[in-house]
């Protein structure tokens, strides 16, 4: 197995008197698909906004490649390649599909936006992730479906360069059919050597795409575990607290 992207030695964070991460320790490797499951207030957001800079942990350790890192903002996180895609996926909808991907970074010639330049970039990253529900990279993101801005908001991350994704319930309120597209580019995303995060309260997604499963439970990982190894079952027990934790895999 390769080596961890990301490794995570049991980060704490506490609001105030409150402990919401309790020595959470966490793998991530590249080119693979990690889910991260658990039930409202488990500690899955605080977990992700701490690998993302945006609210530092309080203990622990991070390792990014083998080396200890500090998060302390979110411009050291993508520094480092980091790209976190949130539930509200933070597009623009009055702005077309290339000015969302360069928005606040874009190409800049002669005093003026480069826009050939960006809309050649925006239109090679969709064809390198396969992506074919888009019609023109000049779509206003207000006429796009559910999926086809979830299809932007993981290619804006893709064309950061990112060597890892952190998807926060990526196919939440979408339809079957374009529940399938984004779990396809999810697949296509990790084929392309990028280690990926999942949060996601579906476990038919997290066992159709996920290598493995983490569980989180009132701030303490209660398992980690290939997917190919566990069962819906077992998953549900770790995340309701039913299931004792049995180890499978290192």
């Amino acid at each position: 197995m390769d080596a961890p992207i990301i490794e995570l030695t049991d980060v704490k964070k506490s609001f105030g008197p409150v402990s919401v991460l309790k020595g959470v320790s966490l793998k991530v490797y590249p080119g693979k698909i990690t889910a991260l499951v658990g039930d409202n207030g488990a500690g899955k957001s605080t977990l992700i906004k701490g690998l993302a800079g945006v609210q530092p942990y309080d203990e622990g350790e991070v390792k990014f490649q083998g080396v200890p890192v500090a998060l302390h903002n979110p411009r050291e996180a993508a520094h480092l390649g980091i790209e976190v895609v949130y539930q509200d996926l933070a597009l623009c909808d009055n702005l077309d599909i290339v000015q969302n991907m360069f928005l606040g970074r874009e190409d800049i010639e002669l005093g003026t936006f480069d826009e050939g330049k960006m809309e050649r970039a925006a239109s090679e990253t969709l064809q390198s992730l396969s992506v074919r529900t888009v019609k023109s990279v000049r779509q206003k993101v207000s006429s796009l479906s559910g999926g086809q801005r979830q299809t932007v908001a993981i290619a804006r991350s893709v064309l950061k360069s990112a060597k890892v994704v952190i998807l926060d319930e990526p196919t939440a309120a979408l339809g079957v059919a374009q529940t399938e597209q984004v779990l396809a580019l999810v697949k296509r995303l990790a084929e392309r050597g990028v280690g990926v995060l999942m949060i996601s309260h579906n476990l038919v997604d997290v066992f159709q795409v996920a290598d493995y499963i983490n569980v989180l439970y009132l701030g303490q990982m209660v398992a980690s575990v290939e997917t190919s190894r566990t069962t819906s079952d077992d998953v549900v027990g770790y995340i309701t607290g039913s299931k004792t934790y049995i180890e499978v895999s290192a």
